[in-house]
């Protein structure tokens, strides 16, 4: 048990009609007891943090107890962007912890045996991340039109969790403050200072709930398991 896990779901959900779907229903728990439930059965996962609206902690913690979440650390809440949030749930973790994790609480559907691969290639290369080659042919356009064709075999979905070792983030974080930089993605901290990332192949049920539709989407998927 080597990794500190923490969950983003302080986002203002507004893709979602204002509706925290994190909050949402998702067979027989709420979106985020489904995502909180991957990571309590990886047994390298030594605890939880989530990062939430202060409004949704008191709903968060409910539905840990109810889910028999016994990882969960602590709940604390989020900044003005998703690099501030994550900043603030990495002050909660353990000195000992050896790796750090960061996930998207949309992202329920996450298989544990994928994030213990992932742990297991962060280990190895410093850092990982669990995507999915895309299949569709990718176009960059400028202005309307194309201008350039990557080839499909190099690009990937990314997704979460991005698991990476502790001494590394921090150094990416403390790196991307000194310069004002804010990034969306977690790997691009580690890619700032040169650091190397990992993809982990996941698979595509790992999706992230931005929309009504994906709710349903994800309810079907769940099903199918």
């Amino acid at each position: 048990m080597n990794t500190s896990v923490v969950i983003v779901c302080a986002g203002n959900s507004t893709r979602m009609g204002g509706v925290n779907k994190i909050l949402l229903p998702l067979g027989e728990r709420l979106v985020i007891g489904v995502t909180m439930l991957a990571f309590e059965h990886c047994k390298s996962v030594k605890e939880i943090i989530i990062v939430a609206r202060e409004c949704d902690i008191p709903a968060i913690e409910a539905e840990a107890e109810s889910a028999g979440i016994t990882k969960l650390k602590e709940c604390t809440v989020g900044g003005d962007t998703r690099q501030q949030s994550v900043i603030n749930g990495i002050r909660c973790i353990s000195q000992d912890t050896e790796l750090v994790a960061i996930h998207d609480g949309a992202r329920p559907l996450v298989k544990s045996e994928h994030i213990e691969k992932a742990v297991k290639d962060a280990l190895v290369f410093g850092g990982a991340t669990l995507g999915v080659p895309v299949k569709d042919t990718i176009k960059v356009v400028d202005d309307g039109l194309i201008t350039d064709t990557p080839p499909r075999s190099s690009l990937y979905i990314t997704q979460t969790p991005q698991i990476f070792r502790k001494k590394l983030y921090f150094e990416g974080i403390d790196f991307a403050l000194e310069h004002n930089l804010d990034f969306t993605d977690d790997c691009q901290l580690v890619e700032a200072i040169g650091g190397k990332v990992y993809m982990t192949t996941g698979d595509y049920t790992n999706i992230k709930i931005t929309t009504p539709e994906d709710i349903k989407l994800a309810e079907t998927l769940l099903e199918m398991r």
